[in-house]
């Protein structure tokens, strides 16, 4: 259930993005609720499996900048999910730019945490 909760917090705070952002778009023929969901899913296996072992292999660099290169950890893994949701379905999100990326993973972030604060999701 939690994995669920995440799933949705997840791709509830990328449909945010892709609102909020320009530079970010959606890709596919389905509908935009089908594939912010599949973008959401993906994003969220990365974030449970790839991201923590980037955060570790990137602690001496993320010390050094005071947790700013944390962002661009996140940025990266927004585009490992984009062409990871783009290769396999076909759907998902469409990254213009490094900074509209870097962009979206901070409303990412904020809108995830806030959700989480509420939902009371780890």
């Amino acid at each position: 259930m939690n994995f669920i909760v995440r799933w949705l917090v997840t791709a509830i705070a990328v449909g945010v993005a892709v609102w909020l952002v320009p530079g970010i778009g959606i890709v596919g023929g389905t509908e935009a609720w089908a594939a912010i969901a599949i973008f959401g899913l993906i994003l969220s296996l990365i974030n449970i499996s790839v991201k923590p072992v980037m955060q570790v292999l990137s602690l001496p660099i993320t010390v050094i900048t005071l947790g700013i290169f944390y962002l661009v950890v996140n940025t990266l893994m927004l585009y490992v999910a984009a062409w990871l949701a783009n290769g396999i379905f076909q759907v998902g999100i469409d990254i213009a730019t490094f900074g509209s990326a870097f962009v979206a993973s901070i409303v990412i972030s904020i809108v995830s945490g806030i959700m989480n604060a509420l939902v009371g999701n780890d």
